[in-house]
C-alpha cells in the first residue's frame, strides 16, 4: 500500500510534465507553421493596404468616371487574387502537420468574419443604414482582437504588438472623417500584417 502511494505522486508529476512538454511542442510546431504561413500575412497585408489606399485616393482626388471604374476594379481584382492564392496555399498545405492550436486559430479567424457580418446586421437593424464612419473603426477593433489572440496563443510578441497597435489605430480613427479612417486602416495593415509577415517569412528556416 505504501509503495503504491509513494509511486502515485511521481506518476502524476510525470503526467503533468509530459502534458507541458506536449503543449510546448504544439506551440513550437504552430510557430514554425506560422512562419511559413507568413506569406499569407504578406499577401493579405498588401492586398488590404493597396485596396484601402485606392479607396482613399478615390475619396480625395478628382477623377473621371473611367478612372473611378479602373480604381474600383483594381481593388476587386486584388481581393480576388488574394482569395485565389489563399485557397491554393491552403490546398497545397493540407497534407502538412495539423495541430490543435492551428485548428483553434482557424476558428478564431472564421469567427471574426462572422462577427463582422453580425455587426453589420445589428447596425442596420438599429440604425436602418450602414454608418461607414462607425463600421470601419468597429471592424478594425474586431480584427485587432483576432491578431492579439493569435499572437498570444502562439507566444509571438511581434504579432501581439501589431494587434495592439491595430486596436489603438482603430480607436484613433473614430475621431476622423471617413477618408482619413480609410488611410489610417491602410497603415494599420502595413504595421500589423506586412511588416510582421515579411519578418516571419524571412525567418522561416531558422
Amino acid at each position: 500500500m505504501e509503495n503504491m502511494q509513494s509511486h502515485q505522486p511521481d506518476e502524476e508529476s510525470f503526467d503533468e510534465n509530459q502534458s507541458i512538454q506536449v503543449i510546448k511542442e504544439m506551440i513550437q510546431i504552430s510557430q514554425k507553421k506560422l512562419k511559413n504561413d507568413g506569406i499569407l500575412f504578406i499577401v493579405w497585408g498588401w492586398v488590404m493596404f493597396l485596396g484601402y489606399m485606392l479607396m482613399y485616393f478615390d475619396h480625395q482626388l478628382v477623377m473621371t468616371y473611367s478612372m473611378r471604374l479602373i480604381t474600383k476594379w483594381t481593388g476587386n481584382l486584388l481581393l480576388l487574387a488574394g482569395l485565389i492564392f489563399t485557397v491554393y496555399y491552403i490546398l497545397k498545405q493540407r497534407k502538412r502537420v495539423q495541430t490543435y492550436i492551428g485548428i483553434s486559430l482557424r476558428y478564431v479567424w472564421i469567427s471574426m468574419i462572422f462577427c463582422m457580418m453580425l455587426i453589420n446586421m445589428i447596425q442596420y437593424n438599429v440604425m436602418h443604414q450602414i454608418h461607414f464612419e462607425l463600421q470601419l473603426p468597429v471592424f478594425m477593433a474586431v480584427i485587432a482582437f483576432a491578431i492579439v489572440t493569435t499572437g498570444g496563443i502562439l507566444r509571438y510578441k511581434l504579432l501581439t504588438l501589431g494587434g495592439i497597435l491595430f486596436g489603438i489605430l482603430a480607436y484613433l480613427s473614430s475621431y476622423l472623417t471617413l477618408p482619413y479612417q480609410i488611410l489610417t486602416e491602410a497603415f494599420a495593415w502595413l504595421i500589423a500584417f506586412i511588416i510582421p509577415g515579411h519578418m516571419m517569412y524571412s525567418n522561416r528556416k531558422s
